[in-house]
């Protein structure tokens, strides 16, 4: 009878760590959106872009961590001292240190710059200034009180918002 009650433990036991260790391992994949002290630890105060350096605007500011220590960091940047023809493609920086899919076009682990235009798509640049890509973005009607840039969780990713228009990032 001892034996009989020593295996059921043992049984309970593995069945127990079997049902459970899947929500540990779940909970460590988390997305978290970052605020306060934690964000501004994150975001630089300042990037490169094209041969100039812009101070950060941390107010516009919005960086998001894919499980335990990946991180997606954007921010607008004051791009007063950038000519017209910079300034209309570029409004800020866009850093990963894993790969990311937008919308569902892959992006490296890096720093990029990126744009929000007009005619609802999201522009990728390297830093250099070269588009890496171009990707639609969805107008989201249901916004009450729209920032210039936020990101919120939304599924198994984020949301990258200018304004009322966002594009989906999921990690790799």
């Amino acid at each position: 009878m001892m034996k009989f009650k020593r295996h059921l433990i043992r049984g309970s036991l593995l069945l127990t760590v079997t049902f459970f260790l899947p929500a540990f391992v779940i909970a460590q994949d988390g997305i978290t959106v970052l605020t306060g002290a934690e964000l501004t630890r994150i975001v630089p105060p300042g990037f490169y872009f094209q041969g100039l350096s812009a101070m950060t605007q941390m107010r516009n500011s919005a960086a998001a961590r894919f499980g335990a220590n990946r991180y997606v960091i954007a921010g607008l940047v004051d791009t007063s001292g950038y000519a017209a023809d910079v300034r209309a493609k570029y409004e800020g920086f866009l850093i990963t240190d894993s790969a990311i899919k937008i919308n569902g076009s892959a992006l490296g682990i890096g720093a990029y710059g990126f744009g929000f235009t007009n005619t609802g798509k999201l522009n990728i640049l390297d830093l250099a200034g070269n588009e890496i890509f171009s990707v639609f973005t969805t107008k989201d009607n249901q916004m009450i009180r729209p920032r210039p840039l936020m990101m919120l969780k939304s599924g198994n990713g984020i949301r990258l918002y200018s304004g009322k228009d966002y594009a989906e990032i999921v990690a790799k």
